[in-house]
């Protein structure tokens, strides 16, 4: 069968791309109310897609916010069944003056598409899309396959909870299979065992009722931006601690077996520096750099603004500051515990020459799965097979907020399988994805069904 599935995939591969570039097109950024319309084209879209790719039906489901699209290949009720999670929204594209072509017109350079979307996740879920037409088409799929893909989980995943505790029987499965992720290299391959969570907020700090000239009032009346900066600058101490009390209480640290297993993962501090334009890294004192963007939590600062920021000069006492700040966090840690303790901190170290406005964007929570699951097996077992290798088991540290939530809704176990990587610029600039993962993940996944079903 491996024959079949190659020869088919070798045969179809340049549809296979143009597909793909045709969702890329579509600029489904589910932040904005002005796309609106493109959220429900490229909707349409996908489910058109996964009744040509073979699903048995295909419907665009409606939520509160943008429409949830779900698809099913039922081939034998007593055989298991896979749900495949993605999502076809993506970030804004700004800044687009650092683009380097346009975002939503896919330009194909060095073997990589350069497109938003491109990895996160357009390219990534259309692979599972595929991989069934592969399957289906040459007549070798042993399991059966729903898939779920959202427009919002870019936004935190605001209505999926509810959509699924309200379709538990049209959404029931064995497994749960994510390729949102990344892994470490095609030389290297990895597989996640967990992602962080996450902690979104905003703050607004207020001084004077206007703007003030800064000759005249600066020096007698607190500046919000100086006075945001120091409060943001307060949460880490010299060694890049947080300073927040209890922050850390929660929190479980790994064990000394599974930071020697992350230790296995190969890396090179001087390449990965040079590929970032950085002089030195930064971070938590007694951690590596891969322990520090896996097992630990984190605070950054994602924005932040005030005053005169155009052309040229405006000598100004701003009115307010503002910054959006984010939390990641690690097993144990509550997305709802850590908004609240950020936002009540925050707003106890202010002075009192200013006011404060803080509140939550939307949260998730952080989510782990065991290496000795079938799913986790049947994963690694696929990997090794299309790699000749066995893939290391590494700590993601993203967020996929819907995780926890499918679990517990679901009782079912979740699997990540991205075929990403860590410079594939997601979220920023110039987001690409190698061509070479595309159809390496095509390749690679109905081994999984294959594996999983003989389980």
């Amino acid at each position: 069968m491996q024959t079949a599935w190659k020869e088919y995939q070798d045969q179809n591969e340049k549809r296979f791309l143009d597909e793909m570039l045709e969702l890329l097109r579509i600029p489904s950024v589910s932040a904005k109310s002005e796309h609106k319309d493109d959220m429900r084209r490229c909707a349409d879209l996908v489910r058109q897609r996964l009744l040509d790719s073979g699903c048995d039906k295909a419907e665009v489901m409606e939520t509160a916010g943008h429409p949830v699209v779900f698809g099913e290949k039922i081939i034998d009720p007593a055989k298991p069944t896979v749900l495949v999670y993605g999502h076809y929204d993506v970030q804004p594209a700004e800044p687009l003056e650092l683009w380097h072509s346009g975002p939503f017109e896919p330009v194909i350079k060095d073997g990589k598409v350069f497109a938003r979307g491109s990895a996160d996740d357009k390219g990534q879920f259309y692979m599972h899309v595929k991989a069934l037409e592969t399957m289906v088409r040459t007549n070798s799929l042993e399991t059966n396959i729903k898939f779920l893909i959202e427009g919002e989980e870019e936004v935190g995943s605001p209505n999926l909870g509810s959509f699924v505790g309200a379709h538990k029987d049209l959404l029931k499965a064995d497994v749960i299979l994510i390729s949102d992720s990344s892994m470490l290299s095609m030389e290297n391959p990895s597989l996640d065992v967990g992602v962080r969570g996450l902690s979104y907020i905003e703050i607004e700090v207020t001084g004077p009722n206007r703007d003030l000239h800064s000759g005249t009032y600066g020096g007698g009346v607190g500046n919000p931006i100086t006075i945001l900066c120091k409060m943001i600058a307060s949460l880490h101490d010299e060694n890049n601690h947080i300073t927040i009390p209890g922050f850390y209480s929660d929190v479980v640290e790994a064990t000394p077996e599974e930071r020697a297993l992350m230790g296995r993962a190969p890396y090179d501090e001087t390449e990965y520096k040079s590929e970032l334009g950085v002089k030195e890294l930064w971070g938590e004192k007694g951690y590596t750099t891969n322990e520090r963007t896996g097992i630990r939590p984190t605070i950054e600062v994602n924005g932040i603004w005030g005053g005169y920021t155009g052309e040229g000069a405006k000598t100004v006492l701003p009115s307010k500051a503002t910054a959006k700040i984010s939390a990641r966090l690690v097993p144990n840690q509550s997305s709802h515990t850590i908004t609240e303790m950020l936002l009540s901190h925050l707003r106890s170290i202010a002075p009192a020459s200013v006011t404060v406005n803080a509140f939550e964007h939307h949260g998730g929570e952080p989510y782990m799965t065991p290496i000795d699951s079938k799913g986790y097996q049947a994963a690694s077992k696929a990997v090794q097979t299309t790699f000749g290798k066995v893939p290391i088991p590494v700590r993601g540290g993203g967020s996929i907020p819907i995780c926890s939530i499918l679990e517990r809704e679901l009782g079912t176990k979740i699997i990540f399988m991205g075929f990403g990587l860590d410079n594939d610029n997601l979220h920023s600039p110039n987001e690409k994805y190698n061509i070479e993962n595309y159809y390496k993940g095509i390749e690679t996944i109905p081994y999984f069904h294959r594996f999983f079903a003989q389980q």
